[in-house]
C-alpha cells in the first residue's frame, strides 16, 4: 500500500519535513525497494515452461499481499500448488476464504502466462481434499494465446480516489460476464456507505487492526527484507519515519494524528467511487472460492485493458464477529437469497500507481 505524496502532504500539513524530504535528491533516489520489485522485471525470463508461467503467476493480486502460494515442481510437466498456512490471516480471514480466492488468482494467471508459449494447463483442484495441495496443474500442448496476457504487467489494485467520470455502458457490458457492475447513483451511495462502515469496524476492532499493523513494512529496508504485507515506502514516508511521525506505534494508536488523518484519507478515497463490481456464487465451497479468484483476475486484467481501475474493498465480507451486521447487510443488498458475496471492488478511472513488492520465484518453490 504505497502512500502518495498528496496523502503525506495532507498528514503533515505541508510543513518543513515535507520540504526537507523533497529537497534531498540523493535520499529520494535511493529509497526505491529495488530488490522487492525485481520479480516484475524478472517475469518471463525463465526458459523452462512451468517456471516461466510461475514467474508471472507470483504477480497475482492477493489479500494483504500475503502471497500464500508454494509450488512443488518435482513431477515433470506438473505444478503442485499449496497454500502456505504460515501466511494465514486468522483475524480478518478466519476461514481462509479470501486467501483461497487469492490462490485462484494465482492459478488463472499461471494458465494465462502458459498459454503464451502454447502450453495448456489441466487443473485438478484439491485432489487430496482440503488438507492437501490446492491444485495439481499438468502442462500440455495446444493452447491458444490468451489476449489478456498483454495487460499482466500493467495490472494493479488502485488504492487512490477515482475521478467523477462515469463508467460507460459499453464498458459495463464488457465486464458483466465476469461481475455484477453497479453504476446507479443511489445504489452506489448505498454500497459506498456499507464499505465505509465496514472499514471503520475493521480498524476500530483492536485485534483486526493489529493484524494489519503487524504486516506493515516501514521503509525500503523492511520492504526488501519482507516483500509482502502492506508496504509503506518512498522518500516522503521515510522522511516521516526518521522524524518519528510515521511509526508502527502511531498506526496502532487511534488517538494519534496519523491515525486520524488516515481515516479521513480513506473516507475521501471511498467517496471518490462512481461504480462497484461484485462477484457472487450460489455455493461457498473451496472450489467456488478458487473459481472466484480466477474470475477476479480476469476482471482485473479486463479493467486494465479498458483503462479502468479496480480496488477490492471486501471488509464487509470478512467473517469475524464484529463484522456480522455489515456481512448480513452486504448479502441482503448484493446477493440472491442463499448466495455468497465473494468479492466487492471499487470501479472507476484512477491514476497510475506503482507495482507491489513480491517474493522472488525461487522462494516460493518448496521442491524441484
Amino acid at each position: 500500500m504505497t502512500i502518495s505524496r498528496r496523502k503525506v502532504l495532507t498528514i503533515i500539513g505541508g510543513g518543513t519535513i515535507a520540504a526537507a524530504a523533497t529537497g534531498t535528491g540523493l535520499f529520494a533516489a535511493t529509497r526505491t525497494p529495488t530488490k522487492a520489485l525485481a520479480p516484475w522485471a524478472a517475469a518471463g525470463l525463465e526458459e523452462e515452461p512451468r517456471r516461466r508461467a510461475l514467474s508471472y503467476a507470483i504477480l497475482a493480486p492477493n489479500p494483504h499481499n500475503r502471497q500464500p502460494w508454494q509450488v512443488d515442481l518435482a513431477t515433470p510437466d506438473t505444478v503442485r500448488i499449496y497454500r502456505d498456512k504460515t501466511r494465514n490471516l486468522p483475524e480478518t480471514d478466519p476461514h481462509a476464504r479470501q486467501l483461497t480466492i487469492g490462490l485462484g488468482c494465482f492459478a488463472e494467471l499461471m494458465r494465462i502466462a502458459a498459454s503464451q508459449t502454447g502450453h495448456k494447463i489441466e487443473f485438478d483442484f484439491f485432489p487430496d481434499g482440503e488438507d492437501g495441495p490446492v491444485a495439481e496443474a499438468r502442462f500440455g500442448d495446444g493452447a491458444n494465446a490468451d489476449p489478456l496476457f498483454a495487460h499482466v504487467l500493467e495490472r494493479r489494485s488502485c488504492k487512490e480516489p477515482f475521478t467523477a467520470q462515469e463508467v460507460p455502458a459499453n464498458m459495463v457490458a464488457q465486464l458483466e460476464p465476469l461481475a455484477n457492475v453497479h453504476t446507479d447513483p443511489g445504489k452506489v451511495a448505498e454500497i459506498r456507505d456499507l464499505t465505509w462502515q465496514a472499514w471503520k469496524t475493521e480498524i476500530f476492532t483492536p485485534r483486526t487492526m493489529k493484524e494489519s499493523v503487524d504486516l506493515m513494512r516501514f521503509g525500503k529496508c523492511e520492504i526488501n527484507a519482507n516483500p509482502d504485507g502492506i508496504d509503506l515506502g518512498g522518500a516522503f514516508l521515510e522522511a516521516l519515519m526518521l522524524a518519528g511521525i510515521l511509526s508502527r506505534e502511531a498506526q496502532s494508536d487511534p488517538n494519534s494524528t496519523g491515525f486520524k488523518e488516515g481515516i479521513r484519507i480513506y473516507e475521501e478515497m471511498l467517496n471518490a467511487t462512481p461504480a462497484y463490481a461484485v462477484i457472487t456464487t450460489d455455493g461457498n465451497t473451496r472450489l467456488d472460492q478458487i473459481e472466484v479468484g480466477r474470475r477476479w483476475l480476469r476482471l482485473n486484467l479486463t479493467t486494465t485493458a479498458l483503462g479502468l481501475s479496480l480496488h477490492p474493498v471486501s471488509q464487509a465480507l470478512q467473517e469475524f464477529e464484529e463484522m456480522a451486521p455489515h456481512y448480513e447487510k452486504a448479502h441482503a443488498m448484493l446477493a440472491e437469497p442463499g448466495h455468497t458475496v465473494q468479492m466487492l471492488g471499487r470501479l472507476g478511472f484512477g491514476p497510475k500507481v506503482g507495482r507491489s513488492p513480491r517474493w522472488p520465484l525461487e522462494t516460493r518453490i518448496i521442491n524441484e
